[in-house]
């Protein structure tokens, strides 16, 4: 959890509270770049199926952690960034780093007990919590009746478009979704840490690091703990672009700039457009990997559009 509003480092107090501009509506620029990230985050989807029967889905993990690592300290180093200058946000950042590792491997994990469809759904209760959280952290940013509208319509177009799952029968199935549920837990505490504590007085290729450079051990030893192995010593070439895409471009530019957003926008707001990231994902995958589209799926995504105006008007 973020740290007790104290003076000294952690959640925002009344005398270093974010200006109201940090909890304004998404401009068009803003509402345009982050349907651009859901865009790089649902071909991503794609990208981690492409690898995943050659290099396991926590072995990737750890892959990009590693070398978006690398590639975020050498840009912070170029631009003078500081690196270890004491700004008061090592403790939150360990602990970003901690919500960020544990995200991922509740959901790769989820995977060998539920279905991929129950898995993402429950994943995308995030929204949810972030809004729940920020009606307590920051009254400024709190939802009115229409945003909640807008939020569940969302949700509802984002159901629709993968279908409602059967009910869980198996126990295992139901140890799923609860890492499901979990993983969306860890993703809406990691927004809620970067938008109220020191996270939000530094860089966000600075976030960003503490949370690689936290989560490469954990990623590693989960990995090993769960057996996963490479099936052959040389991956192919799709497999190694897929990795690729993750490493040179989800992590180290759209991660960054998405706690950029979180930062300068309305984190409830912002939360709410990540129900586009699956609709992506699925449309991706219908155009690489030739997966059928559902009549339903035109309607869903005029739900999610219908929500996400919705939410974002003021009011």
């Amino acid at each position: 959890m973020p740290e007790t509003p104290t003076s000294k480092g952690g959640a925002v107090t009344a005398d270093t509270a974010l200006p109201a501009s940090h909890t304004r509506p998404l401009d068009p620029l803003a509402a345009a770049l982050v349907t651009v990230l859901c865009l790089s985050w649902g071909l991503n989807q794609v990208a981690i199926k492409l690898a995943i029967h050659e290099i396991p889905p926590l072995l990737q993990a750890l892959v990009r952690s590693l070398g978006a690592g690398a590639i975020v300290f050498a840009w912070m180093r170029w631009r003078n960034l500081p690196v270890l200058a004491r700004d008061g946000s090592l403790p939150a950042g360990l602990f970003c780093g901690l919500l960020f590792a544990l995200e991922f491997v509740c959901i790769y994990h989820a995977l060998n007990y539920t279905t991929a469809t129950r898995a993402i759904l429950f994943l995308y209760l995030a929204p949810f919590f972030v809004v729940v959280g920020i009606r307590w952290l920051m009254p400024a940013d709190r939802f009115g009746a229409r945003q909640w509208v807008g939020l569940i319509l969302s949700f509802i177009g984002m159901m629709l478009a993968f279908g409602l799952p059967t009910p869980a029968l198996d126990p295992r199935q139901i140890f799923g979704d609860v890492l499901s549920v979990a993983s969306a837990f860890f993703w809406a505490l990691t927004t809620l840490l970067i938008k109220t504590s020191r996270l939000s007085r530094v860089s966000a290729e600075k976030s960003m690091l503490y949370q690689l450079a936290v989560s490469v051990p954990i990623l590693a030893f989960s990995s090993w703990l769960l057996g996963e192995q490479m099936v052959t010593s040389m991956p192919s070439t799709i497999a190694l672009g897929a990795v690729a895409y993750q490493t040179l471009y989800i992590v180290p530019v759209t991660y960054v700039a998405w706690f950029a957003l979180i930062v300068r926008y309305s984190a409830s707001r912002l939360s709410a457009f990540s129900f586009l990231t699956p609709l992506f994902g699925i449309a991706a995958g219908h155009l690489v990997l030739g997966d059928p589209l559902t009549p339903a799926f035109a309607v869903a995504v005029a739900l999610v559009m219908a929500g996400l105006v919705l939410v974002n008007r003021p009011g």
